[in-house]
């Protein structure tokens, strides 16, 4: 999680999350933090911009927004939806050694080494580390899992922080260990 100041110099609260499901309407999104019911939210998609929206309805993995746009702003988005469907997301090639993965299940636990555990969101993962989005973010250094994937924060994000893991994890079973507890003590071993 990071923050934005409003206008009126509120702290303004920023979540990371992922579109499951999208209309000209709504969408479902998949996230570790839930608004509540009627709280109106801004969310930004690299495919379709900046959207203005209120939360509708809460699920088990997130929640569903409908946008609050006008007709031109509508037609626009149904536009971009019809081109994606058509032709998919294009990203440039990942060049790092180990690649970068959306996990199915991108909802996890953060354990810090003080021992507090608290729900997460995983933006992405790789065989050496993993982005995350939280309540909290730990200091840069601090030892912390995401499941039982056991590392160290290495620098902050606009939407949370990210975690290099103290061993390569071989790539199958990766999502296995984001949704496991870590065994017991290896998050303070970590932090020696």
């Amino acid at each position: 999680m990071s923050e934005r100041r409003g206008d009126d110099g509120v702290t303004i609260p920023v979540h990371a999350c992922r579109v499951t499901s999208i209309s000209t309407h709504q969408a479902v999104l998949v996230a570790a933090e839930v608004p509540r019911v009627g709280e109106k939210v801004a969310t930004h998609f690299k495919d379709f911009g900046l959207l203005r929206a209120n939360v509708v309805r809460k699920l088990p993995t997130g929640f569903v927004i409908e946008f609050e746009v006008d007709e031109a702003a509508r037609t626009k988005l149904a536009a971009k939806i019809v081109w994606l469907k058509k032709h998919g997301t294009q990203q440039a090639a990942d060049k790092r050694e180990s690649p970068r993965i959306l996990p199915r299940n991108p909802r996890s636990v953060l354990t810090l080494d003080d021992g507090t555990l608290m729900p997460c969101f995983v933006i992405d993962v790789s065989q050496t580390g993993v982005a995350v989005s939280a309540t909290k973010s730990p200091a840069v250094g601090a030892a912390v899992a995401v499941g039982s994937l056991v590392g160290h924060v290495v620098r902050k994000l606009d939407v949370g922080f990210a975690v290099q893991f103290v061993d390569k994890q071989a790539a199958e079973g990766l999502e296995k260990l984001l949704q496991m507890p870590p065994l017991p003590g290896k998050v303070a071993e970590a932090k020696k």
